[in-house]
């Protein structure tokens, strides 16, 4: 049986990611921060992590790790002149950071596996100038930096990849979606006309963590409405 860690896996992509996993009958180990979880598959084990605390309690990983996801983020837009440096800098210590740290202790329980697959998310407004998107684009740049870096370094035993979303239908992007109105304007400025969901990102996600994508890596996968690539 396959052991997978989950960072973030309480809510949005992160649970649903898990709820795969555990329904094809992979042993995940699931984190959270506030709300504490319990579940109902037995295929699913909870941890309180805070991945920007100074030392992090891994012991609950088993020696053999197959693949890690990395799920943590957030969405804060405003204009350039009104972020303080200190918000990119709390960005950046979850979102890249805290990537960082996990990963450093869980590498000896993927190259144990053999073959293993690291998952990390980014944004299509990483690749695209979005209005108000400044914070949240400097830290995703800088997690699609890793993720190439990180495959080039860790080839041929761990795959490194990333998804990269357009907007989600998940509790973080629950303010830009809390209305019929919105979500169908939202939904309109993608060319495949409606907003993603938790499935088509954690689908995606699995796919990479899974032997079926084993002939990919150091990749940024675009799930995305075809935000990144057409107009619709």
């Amino acid at each position: 049986m396959k052991n997978y860690l989950i960072i973030g896996a309480s809510s949005g992509i992160g649970k649903r990611l898990a709820e795969i996993f555990a329904e094809e009958g992979t042993q995940v180990f699931g984190t959270y921060l506030t709300h504490e979880m319990e579940s109902d598959s037995e295929r699913i084990q909870y941890h309180r992590l805070d991945v920007t605390g100074n030392s992090l309690d891994l012991s609950f990983l088993p020696e053999v790790l197959h693949g890690v996801a990395y799920c943590p983020g957030s969405i804060n837009l405003k204009p350039f002149h009104r972020i303080k440096p200190e918000s990119f800098i709390e960005d950046y210590n979850l979102q890249v950071v805290g990537a960082i740290k996990v990963l450093q202790m869980a590498m000896p329980a993927l190259k144990a596996s053999g073959s293993a697959s690291v998952v990390l998310f980014s944004t299509v407004a990483a690749s695209m100038g979005f209005n108000f998107h400044s914070q949240v684009a400097a830290s995703k740049g800088a997690i699609e930096g890793l993720v190439r870096s990180l495959a080039a370094e860790w080839a041929p035993i761990i795959r490194v990849n990333a998804v990269a979303p357009s907007l989600t239908d998940t509790p973080l992007g629950a303010h830009l979606l809390n209305s019929p109105e919105k979500k169908e304007a939202n939904a309109q400025r993608h060319p495949l006309k409606r907003v993603g969901t938790t499935d088509d990102i954690a689908r995606t996600a699995q796919f990479l963590l899974s032997e079926n994508s084993g002939w990919i890596t150091g990749q940024i996968i675009h799930t995305d409405g075809g935000m990144s690539s057409i107009r619709g």
